[in-house]
């Protein structure tokens, strides 16, 4: 090989090799861009006398991973997330939000700790009591992969197939249809948590959201955007896309209200432009974990639920 290309090649290299790098290294932080956030609407604040006691439940895409302020530790809670949207719009007498970044659906019952670390966040079911109103669940994207980074571990992944096969779809046939078996596997898990939220709450509304639009309907939009072959922003996109199926049929099916938070963010992927993105990718450019809503994001996935409350 000509010396020029050799020296092209190897620098090819290096910078795949630097941005996987940097991805693995953004999943456990988040930038410190300012952000600003869209103005709801939904239910007025004399709600907060119907729903009284309000308790949010779910992972980092309700918890608001990374946008300023945090509180709750290695939970990345923040205080701009959907739920402190939605109870700044109701204004309940009280609000409870253990809502934690990595969680998966047995942190619903199961202390969350990490190695070394030990506990994060407790049962988050224990937050419910029998006066509880309300309910806002955000869960089952974590399940879809094996680590305690949950979704990230699949992020990871996919970013470094991408890496080295810039072409094809890397992802794809490295999981099969190991992704969409793992959403078919967490059904009957979603299903015991509402059932279980019922139980201890009787009289609660419960809300399930499902994900936002994270990859877009136009795969083709991710091309020198982000470091995911096109190929496989379309299954990943899809993969989502049949999580929220599931999720909907499970709410359908145990009483639960059931919110569409991927219609409303269509057009806002990663994929698009920086000031277009509700959903922030691999390389932030507003204050959030990679891979995850930015203060926007969170401000519509609040307008869902509102929109959602009768």
């Amino acid at each position: 090989m000509p010396r020029s290309r050799r020296t092209a090649a190897r620098t090819a290299t290096r910078r795949r090799t630097g941005l996987v790098a940097g991805t693995v290294a953004a999943l456990a932080g988040a930038c410190i861009t300012p952000a600003s956030a869209a103005t709801g609407a939904g239910p007025g604040p004399g709600s907060g006398a119907r729903y009284g006691e309000y308790v949010a439940l779910g992972d980092s895409y309700a918890a608001g991973a990374g946008i300023p302020g945090q509180s709750a530790g290695l939970c990345f809670r923040s205080d701009r997330n959907y739920a402190s949207l939605v109870a700044a719009r109701l204004a309940p007498a009280v609000t409870r939000d253990v809502t934690c970044g990595a969680a998966k659906l047995k942190h619903l019952t199961e202390p969350h700790r990490y190695p070394v670390i030990g506990q994060v966040n407790a049962p988050q079911l224990d937050a419910l009591t029998s006066r509880t109103r309300l309910v806002t669940i955000t869960l089952g994207g974590n399940d879809l992969g094996t680590s305690d980074l949950g979704l990230g571990d699949i992020v990871v992944r996919c970013v470094a197939l991408a890496a080295v096969h810039p072409v094809g779809s890397p992802c794809r046939s490295s999981y099969g249809n190991t992704l969409h078996e793992r959403a078919d596997e967490a059904g009957p898990r979603i299903a015991a948590a509402l059932q279980e939220i019922r139980r201890r709450s009787p009289e609660a509304k419960i809300v399930i959201t499902g994900y936002p639009s994270i990859l877009p309907e136009n795969a083709w939009d991710c091309l020198f955007r982000q470091p995911v072959t096109v190929s496989d922003a379309a299954y990943l996109r899809d993969v989502v896309k049949y999580l929220n199926g599931v999720i909907a049929e499970r709410a359908e099916a145990n009483g639960a209200t059931y919110v569409d938070t991927h219609t409303p963010t269509l057009g806002h992927d990663i994929c698009q432009s920086p000031s277009q993105r509700w959903i922030e990718g691999i390389l932030p450019h507003q204050p959030t974990m990679p891979v995850h809503p930015n203060a926007r994001g969170e401000q519509a996935m609040a307008d869902a639920v509102l929109a959602a409350l009768d």
